[in-house]
């Protein structure tokens, strides 16, 4: 049997437990996601995107910097002392042939920030290098910068590591409804979690609307679940996929293909069954980072999904920057976990 975690009750009076939104960290959380979720619209509908090109070749954005800058000045504002292990570096910013971008994210940063210059805007993206320790933040500033630049899927993730475990973390998902369906365009998504605390949702864009439970499907018939898998085939192996599928007995029409960890908020309110990430055949030495998966990770837990890696071991957080002592990403609602894994070992053998 492979780990189940469930979930706990909040918030609502008619659950056990309360989701405390005025804690410093869960209200650092969702005003911070709420601000950076605002700045990425902002920057997409000004057409503000220029692209530069990260080792991995995944394209940065004006709003990659611009948020990680964001981010880490809130963070600090809060908790001075706090670690940050985020994505993004400014060494490329500070090269003189990128000095129109850098200009464009300090007009960003500071009307959000007044007195943010290119200096301060280069020291807090910076300030995202810590090393992970016994306490720690992570963050993604745009999850699925591919989805961001087609105007489809993408998040901002932020979460709380406490001694190796994912405390606390939180997802704005701008490419959902309040009901974490997908509706590029329309409200967006807040969903955040707490350890024992449960995951709740609620509208990306109206700071006063109450939270709703989060709850994964009830589904426990293979034959009848939905499957995710990332947009891009070169994140994944769409070969095994579609074997791990029909070993399933899955129909195409019920697969589905979606950019972030948006992915894991759809899965956590009930909109799908089972997420895979495999290797990509391009690149059989990936690991993944851990702000790719943190904060979506507790969300689907606390929901009472189950998060594993494609061998059935749960994520190690304690590795630094990258999950190296796990494969790939196996998600599920929990009651068909045993089942994804099973046909993974078969199709993957």
């Amino acid at each position: 049997m492979y780990p189940m975690r469930p979930t706990s009750s909040i918030h609502a009076i008619k659950d056990l437990f309360v989701l405390n939104l005025n804690s410093p960290e869960m209200s650092l959380v969702v005003a911070v996601l709420r601000e950076s979720a605002g700045l990425a619209r902002r920057v997409q509908q000004d057409m503000a995107v220029i692209n530069l090109t990260k080792s991995d070749l995944s394209p940065v954005t004006v709003a990659d910097f611009a948020i990680q800058a964001l981010a880490a000045k809130r963070l600090r504002d809060v908790f001075p002392d706090a670690a940050l292990v985020a994505e993004e570096n400014a060494d490329r910013l500070r090269d003189p042939e990128n000095a129109a971008m850098l200009d464009v994210i300090v007009g960003y940063v500071a009307a959000l920030i007044p007195g943010a210059n290119r200096d301060k805007i280069c020291a807090w993206i910076d300030s995202g290098a810590d090393a992970s320790g016994e306490r720690f933040w992570t963050l993604d500033p745009i999850d699925g910068t591919k989805g961001y630049r087609r105007g489809d899927q993408y998040a901002v993730a932020l979460a709380l590591l406490e001694e190796g475990r994912v405390t606390l973390g939180g997802l704005a998902c701008p490419g959902l409804d309040a009901n974490c369906m997908p509706a590029p365009g329309g409200c967006g998504a807040l969903a955040i979690a707490q350890r024992g605390a449960g995951a709740w949702r609620a509208p990306l864009n109206d700071a006063d609307a109450p939270y709703a439970r989060m709850r994964v499907s009830d589904c426990a018939a293979p034959v009848k679940a939905r499957l995710l898998r990332s947009f891009e085939a070169g994140h994944t192996n769409v070969d095994q996929i579609e074997g791990i599928a029909a070993h399933l007995g899955i129909s195409h029409d019920k697969m589905a293909r979606m950019d972030s960890q948006a992915k894991y908020a759809a899965l956590a309110a009930g909109h799908g069954e089972l997420l895979f990430r495999l290797l990509s055949p391009s690149r059989p030495d990936y690991r993944e980072c851990i702000w790719d998966h943190a904060a979506g990770a507790i969300i689907l837990e606390e929901a009472g999904g189950c998060v594993t890696d494609l061998n059935g071991k749960p994520f190690d957080f304690t590795r630094g920057r990258k999950l190296t002592e796990n494969i790939g990403l196996f998600a599920s609602n929990g009651l068909l976990h045993d089942a994804g894994l099973e046909a993974i070992g078969r199709v993957t053998a």
